[in-house]
């Protein structure tokens, strides 16, 4: 059965299964992946600059809804005009967040999928460190390259909590943990383009904010 993310997959095995043959296939991943955030590096950087225009307006912002908090109406209104007199958006940031959505649904269906546009994923058939890049953790026999992925994610999740701003929610400091989760269910190479895009993700949003 046709997969609409097969014909875009089927370009980027191409050009991982070419970066492989100099590099060997799990740096072609992280090299290849490496490469896709520097090409969305424009957008992270509108992201950014989305966050720091809301969080400046952020006291305004909050002195409106409590003012106008039994009129949503009136308080509706006021926000707009208050995002529209700075010249930002009340959504300054998402647009880019979004645009990233599809390229990353290509790469993890690049990573995850047995067959690619009817071929088999060869890219899956490769090894790191005697562990098959198709394989999962149980039933694998490579539960130390899982395991040593597992704590590199949580590592990368804990500076990504760190990163959130002071006001974000407890639950919601957690959510970067979850990646790491994702370890039991997915093949190595997905779990190894999740360490690649995460880490590339806090570097890069720390690199911006300074």
């Amino acid at each position: 059965m046709f997969d609409f993310l097969d014909v875009p997959a089927e370009g980027a095995f191409h050009l991982v299964a070419w970066l492989a043959t100099a590099t060997g296939t799990a740096a072609a991943i992280v090299l290849f992946t490496a490469c896709v955030r520097l090409l969305l590096h424009p957008l992270a950087r509108s992201a950014v600059r989305g966050e720091k225009a809301r969080a400046a307006l952020a006291p305004q912002a909050a002195g409106i809804r409590e003012k106008h908090h039994r009129n949503p109406e009136r308080m509706q209104r006021e926000m707009l005009a208050l995002y529209q007199d700075s010249g930002t958006s009340l959504f300054a940031g998402c647009l880019p967040m979004l645009l990233q959505l599809p390229v990353f649904m290509v790469m993890y269906h690049l990573f995850t999928a047995p067959a690619i546009n009817g071929t088999a994923n060869g890219l899956l058939s490769e090894v790191m460190f005697g562990a098959p890049l198709g394989s999962r953790l149980f039933g694998s026999g490579g539960g130390l390259v899982f395991a040593v992925l597992f704590v590199a994610l949580l590592v990368v999740g804990y500076f990504s909590s760190r990163a959130l701003p002071p006001e974000t929610p407890k639950f919601m400091r957690l959510l970067p943990f979850g990646t790491s989760l994702a370890v039991v269910v997915v093949p190595l190479a997905a779990g190894l383009y999740l360490l690649t895009t995460t880490t590339w993700t806090v570097v890069e949003r720390a690199y911006l904010r300074r």
